[in-house]
């Protein structure tokens, strides 16, 4: 599989991100129950996870502009070992403000961890090849999803909650000095000062203008709204859907851990095949079709009541609606020139953080005023919502047009391949 992707690079950030996953498997299955454990209400949990989704929406655009002022393997680092310090101080706070002051924090380098990442990525692959090389990124995170519950587990049961976000830090701290000593410089596209060293044999009239802030928009809504969507769903999930099952399901607090390994099992299962489809078929018909399949799993999420089939469909959601964020990157790297990719990506992360930070307050309010079932509706309407956006904007796909490049292509994607 990784036969294809021949950059030492890209592998490297293949192997951060799964570290980097594994992190974030373990705090993300422990943590509603760990604020649930000292105390606060769903509000509370909710509005934490709002912070959380903050930090991101704050720093979404600077880690873009940072990223091209000084280098993404600088941004990097930074970012992963920033979060390994806020996720270590987690068990060391117990009152709202300073946890939330974390929370804000986690959020920040998170965003400056997935921007740096991706940016790398788009800029270091075939405008042909972008949703695989993608799609095994996502594929990688989600192993580490699938690991990190698994691992969190044992921790738990042999010590305590607190424990695993020192674990969760320590893995993070590995992948910093991972890149740190690894990572070659950037790519002339991946900082903004290269850029110029890129475009120095061309004559200034004949450079290609940086595209403006609404073209970029306009050009990557559907991948924009996607993230927004995903970003909503995942926030709202992570918190609500174990003590959905625990509540109203009457499932046990440790079995709960696993379902976000479940989650990442499908997306693991089926990214890279949902990545290869949409190279092949159009990136906007996958992401739709997953959309419309994730949304009835969603639904599911009511009816269901036994574990097992919970499980199942946990999944399938995760094989859907998780395979429609790698998709949905790799067709904002189809359709923007390499040289705007960091300020694209950047915008790209903040509807995901906006999405992030709406979630959890306003499906907080619906589990306490109208109950689980009623919250996990509106998700689904939420994913309705997107379909129908996406099905309006069949067009925009190039696959669409019978494969014909963006007017910009030859000039700018030309000649920085690997």
């Amino acid at each position: 599989m990784l036969d294809r992707v021949r950059d030492r690079n890209i592998r490297l950030i293949y192997l951060t991100i799964l570290l980097v996953g594994i992190a974030y498997g373990i705090s993300i299955a422990v943590i509603a129950h760990a604020l649930d454990e000292r105390g606060f209400a769903k509000g509370e949990i909710g509005q934490l996870a709002a912070i959380f989704a903050s930090g991101i929406v704050v720093m979404s655009l600077p880690a873009g502009i940072v990223l091209r002022r000084v280098s993404a393997k600088t941004t990097l680092v930074v970012s992963l070992l920033g979060y390994a310090l806020t996720v270590g101080l987690f068990p060391l706070l117990r009152t709202f403000g300073p946890v939330a002051f974390a929370r804000f924090f986690d959020g920040a380098f998170s965003v400056g961890v997935w921007v740096s990442c991706e940016t790398i990525l788009l800029v270091r692959s075939d405008e042909h090849n972008k949703a695989y090389v993608t799609s095994l990124y996502a594929m990688a995170m989600a192993i580490g999803y699938v690991v990190g519950p698994l691992l969190a587990l044992p921790v738990v049961r042999a010590s305590s909650m607190d424990r695993a976000f020192f674990v969760a830090s320590a893995i993070a701290v590995a992948a910093g000095l991972l890149v740190l000593g690894r990572l070659e410089p950037d790519r002339p596209s991946e900082s903004a000062g290269r850029v110029q060293e890129a475009t120095a044999a061309t004559s200034v009239s004949d450079a290609p203008r940086p595209a403006s802030a609404g073209s970029l928009l306009w050009r990557i809504k559907t991948s924009c709204f996607a993230t927004f969507a995903y970003g909503y769903f995942q926030s709202s999930v992570v918190l609500f859907l174990p003590l959905f099952l625990v509540e109203s399901k009457g499932i046990s607090r440790e079995s709960t851990f696993l379902i976000t390994a479940f989650f990442a099992a499908g997306m693991l299962l089926f990214s890279n095949v949902a990545g290869r489809i949409g190279d092949r078929v159009g990136h906007l018909l996958v992401m739709r079709t997953c959309g419309a399949i994730g949304l009835v799993m969603v639904l599911g999420f009511v009816f269901l009541d036994s574990f097992a089939w919970m499980a199942v469909a946990v999944f399938v959601a995760g094989a859907t609606l998780a395979s429609i964020s790698p998709v949905s990157l790799a067709f904002l790297g189809v359709v923007i020139p390499k040289g705007d990719a960091s300020r694209a990506n950047a915008m790209y992360n903040l509807f995901y953080a906006a999405g992030m930070l709406l979630g959890p307050p306003i499906s907080s309010v619906l589990f306490d005023k109208l109950g689980g079932g009623s919250m996990l509706y509106h998700l689904a309407a939420l994913w309705a919502a997107f379909v129908g956006f996406a099905v309006v904007f069949a067009g925009d796909d190039p696959a669409k047009r019978h494969r014909v490049a963006p007017p910009f292509a030859p000039a700018a994607l030309s000649g920085q391949d690997p």
